[in-house]
């Protein structure tokens, strides 16, 4: 999709400054505070990044995770690893920097990449509760629905809707004349900054691209609310505590992500953000962009008995070999 920012910015010219790059203020504070940061945040990354690699290790080398629910999780780690990475190594960088310039070009194209990477992964949530609801409200027709087949064709619908959902609205959005001033009080290029700095306004273009945000999440929470309510009744229904207990082990992780990804997303993209404090919104966008990719790992390794027993079993296999 990178033939959509070659060259974004506006062909007026008649402007007195035409802005060719954006100054991302991040996170205020002294010199000290900014290596602190940086510390903490490449600890969280590398962390993230070895969390989530090693999900999809494990479901890749146990045959036991070889199943619709390990397959869809697997692909869920991969989706997390390119969403964090998407934020977090410009983010690196730019506490470091001493000008915190990025390039107009490459302000939209982490634009495009966020929002892409984040409704893939608001549609990803709604198939694995999807899965659930099958596992445990449908135990009988689950193996013949949720095929190998039928499950990639899920994954690449995620995908596919995520990454070709955004194009055109973000396109027309880095046609809008920046002329100046440039300073985005943020840590990336978000959608209420860029149209603050918009020398004209679009109200079209600004309502088509939360219409379509705000029904994504709308429709993808209301999906997995009522999944889960159905779920829940037929687990209650179960008559031993044996079972119940099992079936709360398997969905109370996903169920524990979903209410920290949407709990902050919808404060961001759903509810009014102008009597929010600058600083109070880069932390909520911290939580669901940055902290949820760490925490997944360690919720459902924690959370689910066959994970931790996979991720144990990789992780000493991989002792015994070095040993060896």
């Amino acid at each position: 999709m990178s033939f959509f920012f070659v060259d974004l910015r506006p062909m007026n010219r008649s402007a007195t400054h035409v802005v060719t790059e954006f100054i991302l203020l991040g996170f205020p504070g002294c010199w000290k505070i900014q290596i602190f940061l940086f510390s903490l945040f490449l600890v969280i990354y590398v962390l993230t990044l070895l969390g989530n690699g090693a999900i999809i290790y494990a479901v890749r080398c146990n045959p036991r995770l070889h199943t619709p629910m390990y397959f869809l999780l697997g692909n869920f780690a991969f989706l997390e690893i390119w969403y964090v990475s998407s934020t977090v190594p410009n983010m690196l960088a730019n506490i470091l920097s001493t000008t915190k310039a990025i390039s107009f070009s490459g302000c939209f194209l982490q634009f495009y990449f966020f929002f892409s990477l984040g409704t893939t992964e608001c549609l990803f949530l709604a198939v694995m509760a999807y899965d659930r609801y099958l596992a445990i409200c449908h135990p009988l027709q689950y193996p013949a629905i949720m095929t190998g087949r039928f499950c990639g064709k899920l994954v690449s619908f995620c995908w596919l809707i995520g990454f070709f959902g955004y194009p055109i609205p973000i396109f027309f959005i880095s046609r809008l004349p920046f002329c100046g001033p440039n300073i985005i009080d943020h840590f990336l290029c978000d959608m209420d900054p860029l149209m603050a700095l918009s020398c004209a306004p679009a109200p079209i273009t600004e309502c088509i691209f939360y219409t379509q945000s705000s029904l994504v999440l709308f429709f993808t929470s209301i999906y997995i609310l009522r999944s889960y309510i159905l779920l829940l009744r037929a687990v209650f229904q179960v008559p031993s505590a044996a079972g119940r207990r099992k079936a709360f082990s398997t969905c109370g992780s996903h169920l524990v992500v979903v209410s920290l990804f949407y709990g902050t997303v919808m404060v961001m993209y759903v509810s009014p953000t102008y009597g929010i404090p600058t600083l109070w919104q880069k932390i909520f966008t911290l939580v669901y962009s940055v902290m949820t990719p760490l925490f997944n790992p360690l919720i459902y390794s924690l959370r689910n008995k066959d994970m931790k027993l996979a991720l144990r079993n990789v992780l000493f296999g991989m002792r015994v070999h070095q040993n060896s």
